[in-house]
């Protein structure tokens, strides 16, 4: 259950990447209020589930769910492939790379 949140906040990442491309810096109020809304929402089932996870890979493959999530919107709409590929990657090295210390796995 307590990963079933994880992945679900993962997903909620998307939506609040999505929408924070959609507010075109918070001038429209439907996307910026959508925004809020994801972020909340992820932020908290994330939370939630750090009572029953281990930090480190909670926040990895919360963070990969939302990278690879917002990187398929990119690829798909708005046409940023190379662009999206590369902040994806990055992202991803990040997430292990901070997931594997905050576990205590990395040494």
């Amino acid at each position: 259950m307590a990963w079933l949140m994880v992945v679900l906040a993962g997903l909620l990442e998307t939506g609040f990447a999505v929408n924070l491309k959609l507010s075109h810096g918070f001038t429209r109020p439907a996307p910026t209020i959508a925004f809020a809304l994801f972020a909340l929402a992820s932020f908290g089932l994330l939370t939630a589930s750090l009572k029953h996870l281990p930090v480190g890979s909670a926040y990895a493959v919360w963070t990969g769910i939302g990278a690879a999530g917002t990187a398929v919107y990119g690829m798909v709409w708005l046409n940023e492939s190379t662009a999206t590929l590369k902040l994806v990657s990055i992202t991803l090295v990040i997430a292990g790379v901070v997931g594997l210390q905050l576990s205590g796995s990395g040494h």
